[in-house]
């Protein structure tokens, strides 16, 4: 099976207007590729329409931005991953900030078709009848372990972990609904509350604060937030200072795991064990001792 050309996509395009997108192969092999995507545009980049070559998987590290299809539109956050049909034409727009980072898995479709059959996927048509996946534990470990093996060039197998996320992805996908579709104005408010829960992680964010932020009451800011991201503010909060916390442990291997736990927000070492071993099916230590 040929090997997947690193221009297939929209992450290898560069802009002509102020933002730019810089492409970086992490690894390839016979049907799938992976490759380290930084975007730099912003709400005076104008978006237009793009296809996938092929099968897509995206882990979001950084940033925001606005991801559209005729399937709907979400908003993609950092611990969410964008999902793309071979085929499928699609629009990325930065309308509500500047900038962000991501993993971009790549698979031939004969070759993800396979994998699909073998997860228990749809047989016939797109695999992929969502956008998106939120940040959702069962994908936790797999992004945890990409972003540290990108961020301190790990030795990992690339080809084992392209396939356990399209199999997780597969079998997750089946149960989200396509794009939620909300107003341009409800994203803008909850794009500055997830970036400011970016900016501080280890800050201490109230529902009143982040609502404050989007200028919400709390009730409206909590429905808008679900909906739009797909889980709580707490559960993106709590799940995006243990997914730091694993990289850190990955990346600063002679740092002190109660340091790391205080550093991503957690006020005790003994809350930040249960909710790692929640997470992670394993202690902190034990964690960085298989890594």
């Amino acid at each position: 099976m040929a090997k997947i050309a690193l221009d297939c996509n929209k992450e290898t395009r560069s802009r002509t207007e102020a933002g730019s997108l810089a492409a970086r192969c992490i690894a390839q092999g016979d049907g799938w590729c992976v490759s380290d995507i930084v975007c730099t545009s912003g709400p005076r980049d104008l978006p237009f329409e793009e296809r996938h070559t092929n099968t897509s998987i995206a882990i979001v590290a950084a940033g925001t931005f606005q991801y559209r299809s005729d399937a709907g539109r979400e908003l993609m956050t950092p611990g969410s991953l964008l999902l793309g049909n071979a085929g499928q034409c699609f629009e990325c727009s930065h309308e509500h900030a500047t900038g962000d980072r991501c993993f971009s898995f790549w698979y031939a479709p004969e070759f993800f078709e396979r994998l699909a059959v073998e997860a228990g996927g749809r047989v016939r048509g797109p695999v992929f009848r969502a956008l998106r996946l939120p940040p959702l534990r069962a994908l936790s470990a797999v992004i945890a372990r990409s972003c540290a093996a990108v961020f301190a060039k790990e030795d990992v197998s690339w080809e084992e972990l392209s396939i356990e996320l399209a199999a997780r992805s597969i079998q997750l996908a089946q149960g989200v609904s396509p794009g939620s579709g909300a107003e341009p104005s409800s994203i803008a408010r909850v794009t500055r509350s997830i970036r400011m829960i970016e900016h501080r992680i280890g800050k201490i964010h109230s529902l009143a604060d982040l609502a404050q932020e989007a200028r919400l009451s709390p009730f409206h800011f909590l429905r808008t937030f679900r909906v739009i991201t797909g889980v709580t503010p707490h559960q993106y909060l709590r799940r995006l200072r243990l997914r730091e916390s694993a990289i850190q442990m990955n990346t600063e291997k002679k740092k002190k795991i109660i340091d790391v736990a205080i550093d991503c927000g957690f006020e005790d070492i003994s809350t930040f064990n249960r909710a790692f071993r929640a997470e992670f099916g394993a202690t902190p230590r034990a964690f960085r001792n298989a890594a």
